[in-house]
């Protein structure tokens, strides 16, 4: 059995700052880190490779030093880490990123199973996952909870829901997108950290993976961003001092002036 996992590097959310100039991520002097949700599709790989026996092998698009996330995952248990860099890939959508990620999935010779993060912390689109399994025309299941079963024709999975949780079978070939309620990371070992610093990685580029020009990077997005700008603040704010019973009776006061 083989799974695949795709995860991005990010930057780390509490350190975001806009570009006004470019209405781009500045990501200069800012701390990159593994995209949380994917964080929890990696450790649902190899729990699942410790129960059926299964190769993980980690899929990321991005710049060179992106290879640090998978190190990381290599750490965590992942067995290999492939990297599909190339400057034509930059600007990319999610439509052009799913595209370059199924182009990688067939060259690495496909999956039993592929796992993703819901989403990324960056774009929070959703996107990549699905458009991934639409182009490999495979089934998935998005914003999986739990895995309740596993062997080694499919999977039995909770959805998450709004109003509770979906129940789904689903057999291999798959694509899962994953929330943080499916598991607890867990935290590399020491000697899982010295087979990171050691292990190999694989670079693919678009000419490795067989990518239409028209059809990667800014030229085969059909969405661009045009602005990018933090909200303005709405309303005027105001901070209630004194004791609890103090700021109740005070915010009761200035409540009632709007009924």
């Amino acid at each position: 059995m083989k799974i695949i996992v795709c995860v991005k590097q990010v930057p780390d959310a509490k350190d975001v700052r806009l570009d006004p100039i470019t209405n781009t991520l500045a990501r200069e002097g800012v701390q990159s880190i593994m995209n949380p949700y994917d964080q929890h599709a990696l450790e649902e790989a190899v729990r699942l490779k410790d129960e059926l026996g299964a190769e993980v092998v980690v899929l990321t698009m991005g710049p060179p030093q992106a290879g640090e996330v998978l190190r990381q995952a290599i750490a965590c248990g992942a067995d290999h880490g492939v990297l599909v860099s190339d400057r034509a890939f930059a600007g990319a959508d999610t439509w052009a990123t799913s595209y370059t990620l199924a182009q990688a999935v067939n060259t690495l010779g496909g999956a039993d199973l592929i796992l993703c993060g819901k989403q990324a912390i960056d774009g929070d689109t959703a996107q990549v996952g699905p458009g991934l399994a639409m182009r490999l025309d495979i089934p998935f299941v998005t914003c999986v909870q739990k895995v309740r079963e596993a062997d080694a024709s499919g999977l039995v999975v909770e959805r998450m829901m709004d109003d509770g949780y979906d129940v789904v079978a689903v057999d291999y070939p798959a694509l899962l997108t994953v929330v943080k309620d499916l598991n607890i990371p867990r935290v590399p070992s020491l000697k899982g950290k010295m087979r990171a610093k050691k292990a190999v990685l694989q670079t693919l580029s678009a000419a490795d993976v067989g990518a239409d020009p028209a059809l990667i990077g800014l030229a085969g997005s059909p969405t661009q961003v045009v602005r990018v700008f933090p909200p303005e603040p709405r309303g005027e704010r105001t901070v209630l001092s004194g004791t609890l019973d103090e700021q109740v009776s005070e915010l009761a006061r200035r409540l009632s002036a709007y009924l």
